[in-house]
C-alpha cells in the first residue's frame, strides 16, 4: 500500500500545475479588451453599472445628440464632454467687455517730426488750394466790329464772376451799337450762380436794360452748363416790372482744329409771351441769330478772330422793325478779339 502511494504522488504533482495554468488562461481571456469592431447600438436605458469596466469605452456614434429634457446623464459616465473654456468663445459668445477703447492713432505721420499744429496749418492750406479757395475771372467772349450794309456797328458779350466751386456772384453784360447812333440795345445782369452738379449751374438775379426805348428791369432765372459733346448752353426767363415775360436760349461749340485754331458756331433764339411795342418786340418767336467765328489763340488768354454773323426778325417783331424803317434781316462780316484774365 505504501509502495502504491509513493508511485502515484509524482503523477499528481505534475498534473496540478497544468490544471492551474489552464484555469489562469480562461481568466485572462475575460479581462482582455474586445477586438475592434463596429459599435453596437446604444441600449435604450443607461446601464447603472456602465463604466465599471476599466477598459477604454468605444466611441459612441450618437455622441452630441440632444438628450430629452427629463434625461439626466449617468453619474458613472466618464466620456461626457467638458464645457468649453471662455478663451475659445467667439462672436456673440464672448462676455461683455469693460476695457476702455484704444487710443486714436495720429492720422499724419509727419506730426511726429514737424508737430501737429504745423501740419494742421499745412493741411488746411492744401485743402484751400484744392477746391475751397475763392476764384475770379473776367472774360469777354465777343468784342467785335460788325461790317453790315451801310450800318457798321459794334457788339460786346462778356462776364465777370467771383466765388468758389459751388456758389458764385456773376455779372454779365451784352449789347450792340450802331456807328454814329449810339447803343441800340444793351443789358446788364447781376446773378447768383449755384452748381447743381459738375456740369450745370442754376442762376437767378436781376437784369437792367440800357437802350433807346423805355428802360425795363427784370427778375431772371435760368440754367447754364456743359451739355454732352461739349456744347455750352444757356436758357433764361425774364419777367419785367411791367409783367412782360421773355425767354432766351443760347448755345455755342468750340471746334478745335489745331491747338491754337478754333472754329466756333453760335446760335441765339429770343421769344416773348406777349407784344411789347415800346421795345419793338412781338409775341412768339422774336429773333434768331447765328454766327460762325474762327479765332487764333496767340495765348489762351488772348485770341483775335474773324467771322460771319446773320440775324432775322420774325412775326410782329419784324412788323415793328419795318414800321421803324429798319431791316428785317441783317448780315455781315465781323472781326474782334476774345480775351480773359
Amino acid at each position: 500500500m505504501k509502495a502504491l502511494l509513493i508511485l502515484t504522488l509524482p503523477g499528481l504533482a505534475l498534473a496540478a500545475p497544468a490544471v492551474a495554468q489552464h484555469a489562469h488562461d480562461h481568466g485572462s481571456g475575460m479581462a482582455m479588451p474586445a477586438p475592434a469592431s463596429q459599435p453596437a447600438p446604444a441600449p435604450a436605458q443607461d446601464d447603472p453599472h456602465a463604466g465599471h469596466d476599466m477598459t477604454p469605452a468605444a466611441a459612441d456614434p450618437h455622441a452630441g445628440h440632444d438628450m430629452a429634457p427629463d434625461a439626466k446623464p449617468s453619474a458613472h459616465r466618464h466620456g461626457a464632454p467638458a464645457p468649453a473654456p471662455a478663451a475659445d468663445a467667439t462672436g456673440t459668445d464672448l462676455p461683455a467687455g469693460t476695457a476702455p477703447p484704444p487710443q486714436v492713432q495720429r492720422d499724419r505721420l509727419a506730426d511726429r517730426f514737424w508737430g501737429a499744429e504745423a501740419m494742421a496749418r499745412a493741411q488746411a492750406h492744401m485743402l484751400h488750394e484744392h477746391g475751397s479757395m475763392t476764384q475770379r475771372q473776367v472774360i469777354l467772349n465777343l468784342f467785335e466790329r460788325q461790317f453790315r450794309d451801310g450800318r457798321d456797328g459794334y457788339r460786346w458779350d462778356g462776364q465777370a464772376w467771383f466765388g468758389g466751386d459751388i456758389d458764385r456772384f456773376l455779372l454779365t453784360t451784352e449789347g450792340e451799337a450802331t456807328r454814329g447812333e449810339g447803343v441800340e440795345a444793351g443789358e446788364v445782369q447781376a446773378l447768383w450762380s449755384h452748381a447743381l452738379d459738375p456740369y450745370w449751374n442754376l442762376q437767378a438775379g436781376v437784369r437792367q436794360d440800357v437802350q433807346r426805348g423805355p428802360d425795363r428791369s427784370y427778375a431772371t432765372v435760368g440754367i447754364e452748363g456743359l451739355a454732352p459733346y461739349w456744347f455750352d448752353l444757356e436758357a433764361r426767363l425774364f419777367l419785367s416790372n411791367k409783367g412782360d415775360l421773355l425767354a432766351r436760349f443760347e448755345g455755342h461749340y468750340d471746334q478745335r482744329i489745331t491747338q491754337r485754331l478754333v472754329l466756333q458756331p453760335r446760335v441765339e433764339v429770343n421769344l416773348s409771351a406777349q407784344d411789347v411795342p415800346e421795345s419793338g418786340i412781338g409775341s412768339g418767336l422774336s429773333t434768331i441769330e447765328a454766327g460762325l467765328r474762327l479765332r487764333y489763340e496767340i495765348v489762351r488768354e488772348f485770341a483775335p478772330y474773324v467771322g460771319f454773323n446773320w440775324e432775322r426778325r420774325f412775326g410782329d417783331t419784324a412788323r415793328y422793325a419795318r414800321l421803324a424803317g429798319e431791316d428785317v434781316t441783317s448780315k455781315g462780316f465781323v472781326a474782334g478779339i476774345r480775351f480773359w484774365f
